[in-house]
């Protein structure tokens, strides 16, 4: 996305303010489609946690993707966006069984993480088709916080405890339609992640009905210059040969399925914010913008990085700034980065902020959310208005207290 345009969209839009690019989402999405071509069943559901915009999720379901939901609420955004029950998938994990029956009886994919709600469940439903989610015990990437598959995750059921999981489906009659896995965030390395997939091949093994073999997703994407990331061609060409031949060995054509969230959206969007103050102290240079982690949470969360650029001033003479914001506490987007001379008023931009930026964002210190803009062919769409003071009372009940 230009620079100008960038800074234009501000002007018009408002700061801060969120900014997505429609090409960059379609073409990481075909990239895995044509890196799994060779599969004769391939379904991506896009993981609405990352960025769950209805426009965003039209756009999804205009790409022909299905849709990954981890809540009763992102089920009906799906389903208000156009999406047929049977192209979600519903993978919650310590809810209620009430919801569980919620999203049962909406007609969508059932994936089930624990051995209390899937007995009770089976119980309950025995010919309602169940997934389950599988802990490989695998580190697969990225730090403790988004790392999902490993032995102290609190996500999946042990791959050590089916013969637990048999015995209940032997009881209760119900039907395993697939068996799924997320190793979590940033896979770093592609071996490690198929020695995952093997796991939960001999899983699969253990069950005769299958309909599908859920991968998860967790592909990393490039933070800064230089950056690595998975390198979804090779892991195409690996994990297609050794399912094909799987699915040879079981005797039927299963359909491979992935749920990328970061991967398909977080280059596609820039987060846009102006300098409120240049702060010059005893040992740094302050650059203080109109915003704060209630809006990108991500570095104070779990020291993410976003490159950070000075799109008023793209080739001005580079200095050394701390980035941070207006809440009331430490609110630090990078430290000591170097970024082309920044003035008072002048607009950074924020890169990888399409995914986990907008979705975790807050009213903390009773700020207003921030405008979205979805770039569609070469065209700037406003698809979530900034928030007003009237929202911020909305849903509050002014009691009398005399």
């Amino acid at each position: 996305m230009d620079n100008q345009l960038l800074v234009s969209l501000t002007e018009k839009h408002g700061s801060p303010l969120y900014v997505y690019d429609a090409e960059k989402i379609s073409s990481q999405y075909n990239r895995i489609i044509t890196a799994f071509s060779a599969v004769k069943n391939l379904k991506l559901n896009y993981a609405v946690k990352a960025n769950s915009n209805i426009s965003i999720l039209k756009l999804f379901k205009k790409l022909n993707s299905g849709i990954d939901t981890v809540s009763i609420q992102e089920l009906q955004l799906g389903l208000e966006a156009g999406f047929s029950p049977e192209d979600i998938i519903f993978t919650p994990n310590g809810v209620s069984l009430q919801e569980i029956e919620q999203a049962a009886k909406l007609g969508v994919q059932i994936n089930i993480d624990n051995i209390s709600i899937l007995e009770q469940f089976g119980s309950l439903y025995p010919t309602t088709p169940v997934c389950v989610r599988i802990n490989p015990h695998i580190m697969a990437g990225g730090n403790r916080k988004i790392s999902v598959g490993h032995i102290d995750s609190k996500f999946g059921i042990s791959v050590h405890q089916v013969p637990h999981i048999k015995r209940v489906v032997e009881n209760t009659g119900m039907l395993i339609n697939g068996i799924h896995m997320h190793t979590g965030s940033d896979i770093l390395d592609i071996d490690v992640f198929l020695a995952a997939t093997e796991i939960l091949f001999n899983t699969a093994n253990e069950f005769e009905n299958l309909d599908f073999i859920d991968f998860g997703s967790g592909f990393k994407v490039p933070y800064k210059e230089g950056d690595i990331s998975t390198n979804i061609e090779e892991l195409g060409e690996k994990l297609t040969k050794r399912f094909n031949l799987f699915c040879k060995e079981y005797g039927k054509e299963l359909t491979l399925m992935f749920e990328p969230g970061k991967f398909l959206v977080s280059e596609a969007g820039k987060f846009l914010a102006h300098v409120n103050v240049v702060k010059q102290t005893t040992s740094t240079v302050f650059a203080s913008i109109d915003s704060g982690f209630n809006h990108l949470g991500r570095p104070m969360m779990y020291d993410s990085y976003h490159h950070i650029q000075n799109i008023s001033n793209p080739n001005g003479r580079e200095r050394y700034y701390s980035v941070v914001g207006y809440i009331c506490e430490t609110d630090t987007f990078g430290s000591n980065r170097r970024i082309s001379e920044i003035k008072e008023g002048d607009v950074l931009s924020f890169n990888n902020a399409g995914a986990y930026c907008f979705s975790m964002a807050s009213n903390y210190n009773s700020r207003y959310r921030p405008a979205e803009v979805l770039i569609y062919n070469g065209k700037d769409y406003l698809i979530r208005k900034q928030e007003i003071f009237d929202d911020l009372l909305k849903n509050q009940v002014l009691i009398d207290l005399d």
